[in-house]
Order: C-alpha cells, then sequence, then structure tokens
C-alpha cells in the first residue's frame, strides 16, 4: 500500500507550501512534500523516504544530550489516536544546524498500521518578533513606569512648593510685618530729641521692609499665591508684569484646569522666560496660552536665536523633563537671529 500512498500524495500536496510528513507505524518517513524537503537543507524526497523520522529531526537535543524516540512527542498520536501539537522543538537541518519548530501531528490509519501527519514551519521569524514585541513592550513599560514616577516627583515638588510658599507667607512673612508694625511704633514713641535712638530704628524699619520684600518675592518665585487663588493666566500675568523685558499675554481658557496642570504649565513658562531674559537679548517677549485638544503654551522673544535643542543646557533639559513627566511635547524654533519660540503641549485630563 505504501507505493499507492506515496503515488497518490504527490498530486495532492507537492504544491503545499506548508511541510508535510507522513510517517508509518515505525516512524518511517512514507512521504515528505518539497517543503519538507526544503525545510531541512536537503535537495530530493529520496534523500528522506524511509528514514526515522525521529533521527532525522532531532535525534538528540540543541545541548547535545540524546534525545530517545520514546520521549518524542510527535510519535504519540501513532499510538494514542489524539492530535498533538508543539511550539518548544528544536529540529536538526541537513548542515547540523538547529532551528526553532512549531509543530502538528494528527494519527492515520495505514493499511499496516497507525502512522502520524506531520506539518512544522521554522519559528526564528516568529520568536525574533516575539522577543522584539517582548522587548518592545518592556521598554514602553519602563517608560510608562518613567513617566509616572517623574510625574509623581514632580507633584510632589508642587506639593512642597506651595507647602513652602504658605509657610514663608503665614510664618515667617507675618513675623517680620508685625516686627516692622512695632519698630514704627515704637518710633512714633521716641521724642524728637532722641535722634541717635530715632536712626536706628529708621534705619531696622527699612531692613525690615526690604527683608519683607525680599521674603514675598522669594515666596513668589517659590510658588506665586495667585496661581493658586486665580488660576494659570492670573499668575502669568503677574510673571509678565515682573519682567525686566516688556512681555505681552495673549489667549484664555474657559475654565480652572487641574493644579498640577497648572503648575506644570506655569513653571514651564517661568522658566522659558528666564531663559530669554538670560540669553537672549531680546526687547519684548510674547507669551501665548491657548486650551483646545491640549493646554498649548508658547514663549517667544524677538532675540538672538541660535538655540539648538540638542545643546543639553539644563535649563532646556529641565523644560523637557518637565513637559515629558506630564507625557507633554516640547519643541524649540530659533533660527540664528530671528528670535526663540519656545511651544509645549501638556495633555488636560478630561
Amino acid at each position: 500500500m505504501q507505493p499507492s500512498i506515496r503515488k497518490v500524495l504527490p498530486d495532492i500536496l507537492d504544491s503545499v507550501s506548508q511541510v508535510v510528513w507522513v510517517v508509518d507505524h515505525r516512524g518511517s518517513i512514507l512521504y515528505t512534500n518539497p517543503a519538507g524537503v526544503a525545510a531541512l537543507g536537503y535537495d530530493d524526497a529520496e534523500e528522506l523516504v524511509g528514514r526515522s523520522s525521529h533521527q532525522t529531526l532531532h535525534p538528540d537535543r540543541p545541548d547535545g544530550t540524546p534525545f530517545p524516540a520514546s520521549e518524542c512527542p510527535m510519535l504519540r498520536p501513532a499510538t494514542t489516536g489524539v492530535p498533538a501539537h508543539g511550539n518548544d522543538e528544536w529540529f536538526k537541518r541537513r548542515d547540523g544546524s538547529f532551528f526553532p519548530a512549531s509543530w502538528w501531528a494528527a494519527p492515520i490509519d495505514l493499511p499496516e498500521g497507525r502512522g502520524v501527519v506531520y506539518s512544522f514551519f521554522d519559528a526564528t521569524e516568529n520568536r525574533e518578533l516575539e522577543r522584539a514585541r517582548r522587548e518592545r513592550d518592556a521598554a514602553r513599560i519602563r517608560a510608562d513606569e518613567s513617566r509616572a514616577a517623574q510625574r509623581r516627583i514632580m507633584q510632589s515638588i508642587e506639593s512642597v512648593r506651595r507647602q513652602t510658599a504658605r509657610d514663608l507667607h503665614d510664618g515667617a512673612q507675618q513675623r517680620l510685618v508685625s516686627l516692622l508694625i512695632g519698630l514704627r511704633l515704637t518710633r512714633d514713641l521716641l521724642p524728637d530729641s532722641a535722634a541717635d535712638a530715632t536712626a536706628l530704628l529708621d534705619q531696622a524699619i527699612t531692613d525690615a521692609q526690604t527683608a519683607i520684600d525680599e521674603l514675598r518675592e522669594l515666596s513668589y518665585g517659590v510658588y506665586p499665591s495667585v496661581l493658586q487663588a486665580k488660576g494659570l493666566m492670573a499668575a502669568v500675568e503677574s510673571l509678565a508684569e515682573r519682567c525686566p523685558v516688556p512681555t505681552t499675554v495673549e489667549g484664555a481658557y474657559p475654565h480652572r484646569l487641574p493644579a498640577e496642570v497648572e503648575s506644570n504649565a506655569y513653571f514651564v513658562i517661568a522658566e522659558a522666560l528666564t531663559n530669554a531674559v538670560k540669553h537672549a537679548n531680546a526687547s519684548q517677549i510674547r507669551i501665548s496660552i491657548q486650551l483646545k485638544e491640549a493646554l498649548r503654551i508658547e514663549v517667544a522673544d524677538d532675540g538672538i536665536g541660535g538655540v539648538s535643542p540638542d545643546t543639553g543646557s539644563s535649563g532646556l533639559t529641565g523644560l523637557g523633563d518637565r513637559v515629558g513627566a506630564f507625557d507633554g511635547v516640547l519643541a524649540i524654533d530659533s533660527p540664528p537671529g530671528r528670535g526663540t519660540s519656545v511651544r509645549a503641549e501638556i495633555p488636560v485630563p478630561r
């Protein structure tokens, strides 16, 4: 009956691109289609027909240890009558090299007993794709975790900023104000004849007022109270008023944004404004704030330009880190002699 099998099967399976082997009840190869010949690097089916399928495919394991035919899962359907499948086998080519294989085996009744039909393919590419997918997923997870950690750090910093600003305003600043009032009251109680004491008190009053002003500036730089009380636009307008370079603020948005978004945007603008004042030699600066799909902010100056995003300066790196922590995008356009534009888009949670 075997010659008839070898006569009929080529008419059906020779044109099939997938490997097909037929193995008899002893495990000997009765038939292989051209795809099965090519898969192992042979030239002709006659080189395979009659050979032990197990000894041909995997007589030993990739580590060199023997692989007994009695343990071969591909031959079991001949005794169990149950189809089998595996993805973790390694097959041996004619040249002795191994390749990972995915295989299917199904029982087939032959005149001399139950045999097996094999189908298998080289899984090298699939494994490479799977490995690349796992590495890509792992990289994405690491990036997401990194951004989440960075965002938590930013939020923690903003919380500390707010608390520090409140402590400065409600603690040290209030004590200095009380001291100033006490000094002025004392000054008013002294007679005009106490010129030396009056001069000392006048100097103490001046020093106290200076300390209050400096503390107020420090508190504003740490976290401006207007940002928490009135929002981003009011805080940026106040920032522009205090800027030594003439600065205009454009744009609007209809409602308050989440605190972490407003705080992040404010300090991006403040850092970009500081960079423009220090390095741009600008005569004017424009700040734009718009809320569309995301919060879009821009700080543009008419200075000397020539800023490269690849310079690695701490200011630009800090801006990129701050925007990236909130899944935002930062873009810097700075052609030489034509000013610098720093644009950022920060997603706004719904």
